[in-house]
């Protein structure tokens, strides 16, 4: 399974728009709230593995 990592962009209501950055690339994947662990802002840096998003440093 891959590991992906993501940087929250922005927050906009109940969706975060995410951007990669493991690789170079300028594509928004916009997600919902719901799926993403509490506690998350702009800024937040996230690891997607197994279906699950991750908080990390």
């Amino acid at each position: 399974m891959e590991t992906i990592f993501y940087i929250v962009e922005s927050i906009d209501g109940d969706y975060a728009n995410l951007k990669r950055t493991d690789i170079e690339s300028d594509e928004i994947k916009l997600v919902a709230r719901a799926l993403l662990p509490d506690g998350i802002d702009a800024g937040t840096k996230l690891k997607y593995e197994m279906f699950e998003y991750e908080i990390v440093e």
